[in-house]
Parts: C-alpha cells; sequence; structure tokens
C-alpha cells in the first residue's frame, strides 16, 4: 500500500499514526475542564460556573502561555532524533525540565500577588471572585508537575513516542473527571474541588511520565549528558528559541483572556454564554493541536535530514485534515446546541441566549485550524521570528481596534469578529513568508544544538 504512494507523501501513515494518537490524547485535556464546567454548571448558584471561568483565564496565562516548553522542546528534540543524536535528545529534556522547574517555584513563590494582580485585572462580582480565588489557589499547587509535563510530552512526541503522552492524558484526565466528582459533588467543595482536583491528577500524570521516561533511555548516556546541561553558547540558544515561542503563546493566550474580561464587562450572563462557547472553541483547538504537534515533529525531522521536498506536502496534508476537525466540531455545535450546551449548564437564562452567537464558531475555529498548522509549520523549521511577528500584528492590527469598538458599543458580536480577525491576520503574516523559507532551506550537515 504504501509504495503506491508519492515519494513526497510516502510519510502519510505515520503522520497519521502519530496525529491519531497525538489527538486521541489532546482531546482529553479539554475534555476535563468541560467536565470541571459541566459539574458547576448544574449546582444550583452560577456564581461558581462564572468563578471558575474567570479564574481560568488566570491558568490560561500561567500554563497556556507556558507550552512554549512543549513546543520548543518537541522543535529541538525532533531535530535530533532525526540526526540520531542521543546525546542532544536527553540534553533537550534536561535543559528545558530545569527551565520548567525553575519557572515553576518561581510562580508558587509569588502565588499572592500574581492572584491579586489577576483579580484586579479582571471584572467579576465579589461573589464571583471569592469562588474564583478558591479554585486558583487550589489548582496553583500543581504548577511544578503541569510545566514538567509540558516538557515530557514535547519530548516524547519529539521522540514520536506518543503512547506515552496518550498514557499520561488518560491517567491525569481520568482522575482528574473521578476527583471532581468526589469533591465537587459528592463533599460539595465547590470551585476548591475542581482546582484542587486539577493539581492532583496532574501530578499522578507527571509519575507515569517519569516512570516512562526512566525505561526508554540510555542511562550511560544520561549521566555524560548531565555534565553538559550548563553548556553557555546551548543554553543560550535554547533559551532563545523558547523565548520566541512564548511571546506567540503570551499573544494567543492575551488574546483570549481581553476577550473573556470584556465579556464581563458585558454581564454575568455574556460572561457565562462567551465561557461556554469557548469550551467548544478549546476543545477544536486542543483536537487540532494533536496534528499541529505531529506537523512540528515531522517538519523538524525532515528539516534535519534534508527532506525538503516533503515539508509543503506535509503542510498541506495538515492543513486539510485540521478543517476537516475543525469544521465537524462546529457545525455539530451550530446544528445541535440545546444539546450540546444543555450538557453544560442547566441555566435557562445562558442557554437561551448562546444560539445567538454559536455562529462564530464556523469562522473561528476553521480560521484558527489553518494558523494553528502554519504555526506549527515555523516552529518546526525554527523560523519563530516570524511566528512572533505574526502573531504581534494580529494581536495589535486585527483583535484591538474590533475589541475597543466592542467594548464601547457593548457588542458582543464585535468582540467576536475581533478574535476571527486575529486568527485571518496571522494567517495571512505566516502565509506569505513561506515561499522564503522554502528557498533557504537546506540539508543540514551540521550537528543540531545540543538541547
Amino acid at each position: 500500500m504504501t509504495s503506491a504512494i508519492p515519494t513526497q507523501y510516502d510519510f502519510l501513515p505515520r503522520f497519521y499514526r502519530l496525529s491519531s494518537v497525538s489527538v486521541l490524547s489532546n482531546m482529553m485535556v479539554p475534555l476535563a475542564g468541560i467536565v470541571d464546567v459541566a459539574f458547576l454548571g448544574h449546582l444550583a448558584d452560577i456564581r461558581h460556573l462564572a468563578g471558575v471561568i474567570l479564574a481560568t483565564i488566570l491558568f490560561d496565562y500561567l500554563y497556556r502561555v507556558l507550552k512554549f516548553l512543549r513546543s520548543s522542546t518537541n522543535a529541538i528534540t525532533a531535530q535530533a532524533t532525526g540526526l540520531d543524536d542521543n546525546k542532544a535528545v536527553i540534553l533537550a529534556g534536561l535543559r528545558s525540565g530545569l527551565i520548567a522547574l525553575g519557572i515553576s517555584l518561581l510562580i508558587l513563590s509569588l502565588q499572592y500577588p500574581l492572584q491579586k494582580l489577576g483579580f484586579w485585572v479582571l471584572s467579576g462580582s465579589p461573589e464571583i471572585e471569592a469562588s474564583g480565588i478558591d479554585y486558583f489557589y487550589a489548582r496553583i499547587w500543581g504548577a511544578p508537575a503541569v510545566l514538567i509535563n509540558f516538557v515530557l510530552i514535547g519530548w516524547f512526541l519529539g521522540r514520536e513516542m506518543n503512547g506515552a503522552v496518550l498514557l499520561m492524558s488518560i491517567v491525569g484526565n481520568g482522575i482528574n473527571v473521578l476527583l471532581d466528582y468526589l469533591m465537587i459533588v459528592q463533599w460539595g467543595w465547590l470551585s476548591m474541588g475542581a482546582g484542587l482536583a486539577t493539581a492532583i491528577s496532574q501530578y499522578l500524570a507527571l509519575i507515569v511520565g517519569l516512570v516512562w521516561a526512566g525505561f526508554t533511555i540510555n542511562w550511560q548516556v544520561f549521566f555524560v549528558a548531565c555534565r553538559e546541561v550548563w553548556e553557555p553558547q546551548a543554553l543560550k540558544k535554547t533559551i532563545g528559541l523558547k523565548g520566541n515561542i512564548l511571546i506567540r503563546f503570551l499573544v494567543l493566550i492575551s488574546t483570549y483572556a481581553l476577550f473573556t474580561n470584556l465579556s464581563a464587562k458585558m454581564g454575568t450572563t455574556t460572561l457565562a454564554e462567551n465561557g461556554l462557547l469557548l469550551q467548544i472553541a478549546l476543545f477544536s483547538q486542543f483536537t487540532i493541536q494533536g496534528v499541529g504537534l505531529t506537523t512540528q515533529t515531522l517538519t523538524g525531522n525532515f528539516k534535519a535530514k534534508g527532506d525538503k521536498h516533503k515539508l509543503i506536502p506535509l503542510l498541506l496534508i495538515s492543513l486539510f485534515t485540521s478543517l476537516i476537525i475543525a469544521t465537524a466540531i462546529a457545525f455539530i455545535s451550530v446544528i445541535f446546541p440545546d444539546t450540546i450546551f444543555g450538557l453544560l449548564t442547566n441555566h435557562t437564562e445562558v442557554n437561551s441566549e448562546i444560539t445567538n452567537y454559536t455562529l462564530w464558531l464556523l469562522p473561528l475555529l476553521g480560521f484558527t485550524a489553518i494558523a494553528f498548522m502554519l504555526e506549527g509549520y515555523f516552529i518546526g523549521i525554527k523560523q519563530v521570528i516570524t511566528l512572533r511577528n505574526a502573531v504581534l500584528t494580529a494581536f495589535i492590527c486585527g483583535f484591538i481596534p474590533l475589541a475597543t469598538i466592542a467594548s464601547y458599543q457593548h457588542n458582543n458580536h464585535i468582540l467576536w469578529m475581533g478574535l476571527v480577525s486575529y486568527m485571518v491576520i496571522t494567517i495571512v503574516a505566516l502565509a506569505i513568508h513561506i515561499p522564503p523559507t522554502l528557498e533557504a532551506e537546506k540539508p543540514v550537515k551540521t550537528k543540531v544544538f545540543s538541547s
């Protein structure tokens, strides 16, 4: 069967094997979050739902921004794997792990000022904020596990060991759902229970990842690599790559955080409606990120091996696959809104109005799929400055003007238009830089920096 596939597309079985596992494992993350929302959304008091939605903005900054640890580790590991450099593969995990540990300890030490600053910036009634703060202080203690898990996932994906990622997701998110039921429903810990359940489940996933890693590395090479972790030049390159990818994540999450903050200023009901719609958008994003991570992995691998002719076919396949997934999720939400959103909350004041905005999921999810695949391509070839500039342009020229108008006019439709505009400008800004990357792309003859 493989022999019938054109040479430039001979990666297809490999692509879909890796993508299927990545998509399945990624889907479990938002599914666990949706379960959190569903448990809280069926409580008698809506403030617990609104409070967790508000507090989640802070964790979007702290965690989704810091997913640069996963993407950068994946890119570096994939190229090292393509060159069969076992020591560089181990160094990629070690250096990234040390950075993740340092950041997580900083977050824990600054949790009080982070909470104060976060809820000062965000808007909500005192009751909603109180519920959100309970969730924040419970969940924040999972920071070390979350960040090191990002590194482990990127490291496993770069080595195409997607089974490890899937197992970590099954254990972590499965336990999260179980603990949600116990702590929210059975024990009545409400928003604090939701946060604590998430934190505990992340540590269990970390244990699974560390055990798997321990069985798959060459320990003799590991001890040799440990002596080179702090090599200045390699560490500088690692930090530079991660820094530019960090900006991409920071801009994206800032866009969604500002969107949610402006939603809160339009009222508790609008905040709840937009928060539920964003759960669907995030579910789609996490799902297609499985395809995007595979694109990153194979792009880095092809670059290391000098297989330049496979880059555009890879990008086209990833675009096609992600668009099918994203549009399917959007259409289901638009066609069956009562069923989908009825599962998340039984508050009629939310469900009766949410259908006014469900159509925005079609363009948002479709354009997001395209943007994420292009981003995966540029991260894979390490053209992260281009990515950084594209998202900054999209934020300043695409989202901010429309968000400002929406705020002044108190218009939720214009606010959704701002999100769509962000994705469209990101696509244009990246697409125009694809031809130059192909012209500059050459087989890698020198050793990839050990990181």
